[in-house]
């Protein structure tokens, strides 16, 4: 017995049939036109990039536990991009001198990172992102958000669904030291902490805030602050939030799009003040779907300029367990709209000049690949999702004239060539 490779895709990949892939397709198509309505044109760039650029920028889970490397014969270290966001900013630095900024540029990469496969995270995803760069205005922040709801409201998602929950680091950092009392050689591990902070009980706090070296009176005054919400902004001093882009968004109509939010840290190295994550609010599914920050100095391991940039990264993965959780998934489309069918052999041609009329009309159109029965491709054409059938029969070419029957209705009519395409889409598009 030969020994057969399995069919399964390899772990923590997904195969992507016609129905789903149309789902998909339908889903990002709404997001590209947002994105496009707000003027951002579309980048691509390689899957591998120097190892170096994740290591450096990306922060220590993922460049020391998610990263695929890889050595070339030539001894060059790269990796398979687990983030596009490095990427972007090599390709903005490297362009620098042509571009006029402020630039707006959205991608959909996939993304490989070696993790545990499981609700909401694969080893391989595709992700939207959207950045802009070259201002430090708080506009951008602005336009973030806007995006981020007209995204959300293009898949059919409601305010009431998702929350857009807002911070800034430096505000955070000014929270830990001037009202927690926080020492500042503590804040990268504090951090860390805050960053998991809802992810685990009171007791490992408690525990982690005992490794950091934080007293229980420390402790307790961290907790506090943590859960004092648009209330900490009062005890912050006015120097502080003067120079936060955050505290300018919520001073204006923007406000009412975000939720400011002490916890919100984001775990990746490179952001500097402005961090966002949208969560879904169902029940069922309240997690983080994506977020994104302000980073000031990214492109710096590229340029000396200084090239400051606002963005955020929607994985498919969580995008969609999203909109299952809200029954918000779109049915796949058909395969066509019509098909085409030949009773006999000798007219097949007249078959593929009649599918080549509706192709010109704009009509998914299919001709049978082998001549079966009518009352076969009847059913075919049916299983196919297809609106109507146009039949090619002997008496009726020779006469100049074809048979559009709908297969909703099953009502037919004898219509000349010319007239097939409105026939047609009479069907498929009534009015």
């Amino acid at each position: 017995m030969p020994e057969y490779l399995s069919t399964a895709p390899v772990k923590g990949t997904r195969d992507f049939l016609p129905a789903e892939m149309s789902v998909r397709t339908q889903v990002f198509g709404h997001l590209y036109d947002v994105l496009e309505r707000y003027g951002y044109l579309r980048y691509d760039g390689p899957v591998l990039e120097q190892a170096e650029v994740y290591e450096r920028k990306s922060g220590q889970e993922i460049a020391d536990q998610q990263l695929y490397t890889l050595t070339t014969r030539g001894g060059e270290r790269l990796a398979l991009r687990p983030e596009m966001t490095p990427s972007v900013a090599r390709m903005i630095a490297g362009h620098a001198k042509s571009l006029s900024f402020p630039v707006r540029w959205y991608s959909h990469p996939n993304c490989h990172r070696y993790e545990r496969p499981q609700r909401g995270r694969v080893r391989e995803h595709w992700q939207i992102n959207a950045d802009i760069f070259g201002s430090e205005s708080a506009n951008c922040e602005i336009e973030m958000f806007e995006l981020i709801h007209d995204l959300m409201g293009a898949v059919g998602a409601t305010p009431d669904m998702f929350a857009v929950r807002v911070n800034d680091r430096n505000l955070l950092s000014s929270a830990l030291t001037d009202v927690a009392g926080i020492s500042p050689d503590h804040l990268p591990q504090v951090f860390a902490l805050v960053d998991r902070w809802e992810k685990t009980s009171a007791e490992d706090h408690a525990a982690s805030a005992a490794e950091i070296g934080l007293s229980d009176k420390q402790f307790a005054k961290l907790t506090e602050t943590l859960s004092a919400g648009p209330a900490l902004l009062d005890e912050l001093p006015a120097e502080v939030k003067a120079e936060s882009n955050l505290v300018k968004v919520l001073a204006s109509s923007a406000a009412s799009l975000v939720r400011y939010e002490p916890l919100i840290v984001r775990g990746l190295a490179y952001y500097t003040s402005t961090v966002f994550e949208v969560f879904d609010t169902s029940p069922q599914n309240r997690r983080a779907l994506f977020g994104g920050g302000r980073y000031s100095n990214l492109a710096s391991m590229f340029t000396k300029e200084q090239i400051s940039g606002i963005g955020f990264g929607m994985g498919d993965v969580t995008l969609m367990d999203f909109l299952d959780t809200h029954g918000l998934v779109p049915q796949p489309r058909s395969e066509v709209d019509v098909t085409v069918i030949p009773v006999a052999e000798d007219l097949a041609d007249p078959a593929r000049e009649v599918a080549t009329t509706l192709r010109k009309a704009g009509l998914r159109t299919s001709t049978p690949l082998e001549l079966r029965k009518l009352g076969k491709e009847l059913t075919r054409a049916d299983k196919a999702g297809a609106i109507a059938v146009v039949i090619v029969g002997e008496e009726d070419w020779a006469e100049g004239m074809v048979t559009v029957r709908s297969l909703a209705t099953r009502e037919q009519q004898r219509v000349t060539l010319a007239d097939v395409p409105a026939t047609v889409r009479a069907m498929v598009s009534p009015a």
